[in-house]
Order: C-alpha cells, then sequence, then structure tokens
C-alpha cells in the first residue's frame, strides 16, 4: 500500500471518530429537545485552553484534562438553562436558540481571545508524542492517532450500549419519542434534558482535547470549523444515530483528508458540505436515520 495513501487514511480514520464525537453531543441534545448547541465549537476550544493553562501551572496533564471537562459540563448546564430554555419558552417552536447557543458560543470565544491572547498556544502531550510510532506491515502508525481513534470509539460505543441496556437510556429514548408523554409516565423530563447538555458538553470537550493533541495548538478560533464538520457528519450519518454519527464521522474525516492530500487543502471543508448538499439531495434522513413522522 502506497506510505502517503496510508498516512492520509489513518489520519482521515482518526479525525473522522472525533467528528464523530462531536455529532454524538449534537445528536444527544437533539434527541431530548430536538435542538443542536451550535456553541459546542467554543467548548471544545475552552476546554483544551483550560487544559493547557491548568497544567502550567504543575499540575499532572489528567488533572488539568479532568478540571476542564468540569468547566464545560457546567457551562453545558449554563448553556441549557439560559440560552435554549429561554428561547424555546418565548420563540413559540422557532428557532430562536440557534441564535442563542451561536452568540454564547461567539461570547466565549472573545473572552478566550481577551483574557488568553488570540496566537496558539502549544497542547501538551496527554499521553504519546508526535514522535511515537508503531510499525505494522512496514508503515509508521502513529500512535497519537492510535490513542485518539481507540478512546473516540470507544465512548462512542459505550455511550449506544448505555442508550440501549441501562434505564436512563431508555428515558432518554423515551424523551426523544414523547417528552409530554414521558412526563405522564413519571420520567424526569428536566433532569434528563439538563443532563444531556450536561454530556454534549462534555463530548465536545473530550472531542476538543483530542483534536489538540493531534494537531499540537489550540488557539480561541479553535473549534468552529469542527463543531460545522460534527454538523456534517450527524447529518449524513442520522441525526439521533450515535452509528450514524460514527459512520458519518469517519465519511466525512476519510474523504476530506485524501481530497486535501490528493487535491488541495483548501477543499478539505467544501468537499464535506459538498457531501452534505448530495446527502440532502439522495437521502434527507440519513444513512441510519428514519424518516420522522408527525403526529397527528
Amino acid at each position: 500500500m502506497d506510505d502517503f495513501f496510508f498516512s492520509l487514511l489513518l489520519a482521515g480514520i482518526s479525525v473522522g471518530a472525533v467528528y464523530a464525537l462531536i455529532a454524538l453531543g449534537l445528536n444527544l441534545t437533539f434527541w431530548t429537545t430536538k435542538t443542536l448547541n451550535f456553541g459546542q465549537g467554543s467548548l471544545m476550544m475552552l476546554c483544551a485552553m483550560l487544559t493547557v493553562i491548568i497544567f502550567s501551572q504543575g499540575l499532572a496533564i489528567t488533572l488539568a484534562v479532568v478540571g476542564s471537562l468540569v468547566v464545560v459540563a457546567a457551562l453545558g448546564m449554563f448553556i441549557e438553562r439560559w440560552t435554549v430554555r429561554p428561547a424555546l419558552k418565548s420563540s413559540g417552536g422557532s428557532m430562536g436558540w440557534v441564535v442563542s447557543t451561536l452568540g454564547f458560543g461567539i461570547f466565549l470565544q472573545g473572552m478566550a481571545a481577551k483574557y488568553f491572547g488570540s496566537q496558539a498556544v502549544a497542547f501538551p502531550d496527554v499521553v504519546f508524542t508526535a514522535q511515537d510510532f508503531v510499525t505494522v506491515f512496514g508503515q509508521y502508525i502513529s500512535l497519537q492517532y492510535l490513542v485518539v481513534l481507540a478512546v473516540a470509539v470507544a465512548l462512542i460505543l459505550a455511550f449506544e450500549l448505555f442508550i440501549r441496556r441501562t434505564v436512563w437510556g431508555q428515558a432518554v429514548h423515551a424523551v426523544s419519542l414523547d417528552p409530554e408523554l414521558a412526563l405522564v409516565q413519571g420520567i424526569p423530563v428536566r433532569r434528563l434534558i439538563l443532563g444531556s447538555f450536561m454530556l454534549s458538553s462534555v463530548l465536545a470537550g473530550v472531542a476538543g482535547v483530542l483534536i489538540a493533541q493531534i494537531g499540537g495548538t489550540v488557539d480561541p478560533a479553535f473549534g468552529f470549523d469542527l463543531v460545522l464538520l460534527g454538523f456534517v457528519a450527524a447529518v449524513l450519518g442520522g441525526m439521533g444515530s450515535s452509528l450514524g454519527a460514527l459512520a458519518g464521522g469517519l465519511l466525512v474525516g476519510v474523504i476530506s483528508k485524501l481530497v486535501g492530500g490528493y487535491v488541495s487543502t483548501a477543499a478539505e471543508h467544501g468537499i464535506a458540505f459538498a457531501l452534505l448538499m448530495l446527502a440532502l439531495a439522495v437521502r434527507p434522513q440519513g444513512l441510519f436515520g428514519r424518516p420522522e413522522v408527525s403526529k397527528a
């Protein structure tokens, strides 16, 4: 196998797994509220930035990552309570939550630029360095890519088992089908919605740390393009499907890297949105999604 092609394929699979993680976070809030948190890109940036800052104070990298994830989880709770919930109450079913979540994300990005600076900062090595490789069939494989891929896929599969095999997972599924009926049956809908935003934010934080580990740097603009690519992955795979998020993320990641390697890096993101337009035209519900049936 051509070395260049193999390296692009591995990079695409690893980055695509992170796109899938972002898509899963978007799916989670879509299940419970039929909304998407477009401020997730800024949460990714903030988690990676805070990890750098906490680590620079002398704490272990593990504690830095965990502390940053706690902060973004709290911000997820804030987003649900003060940006999404009021928008849903006052907008009468319109798309006001899009503006509110985007606005909060831009606010976080501006605050990060003001207090942390607008220049990119080096991200510390969490597990392996960029120079750590293993050789498989004569091909050099970055251990960073393998760790990123393993963590992202493990989290997605664990989440799928949580949804299918646990009581709380079934409750989330019930809320996604009919929140009013779920409330009548005694399911704590409000707590589930709040928890979905917190968990979605944690997934965004993990994705931010993984991408920063691959890229090696992080800056206030980090994350905006990534959440758009995660959205493309969610739509391609089918909104509301965990396995669809994984398939869509891998598809976007691999095709983008191959186009960037053989055509132009400037076309990487463009091809993702071309795929989105094609998918909406051919199969609007996505690869694993189901056509939505409106209640009479």
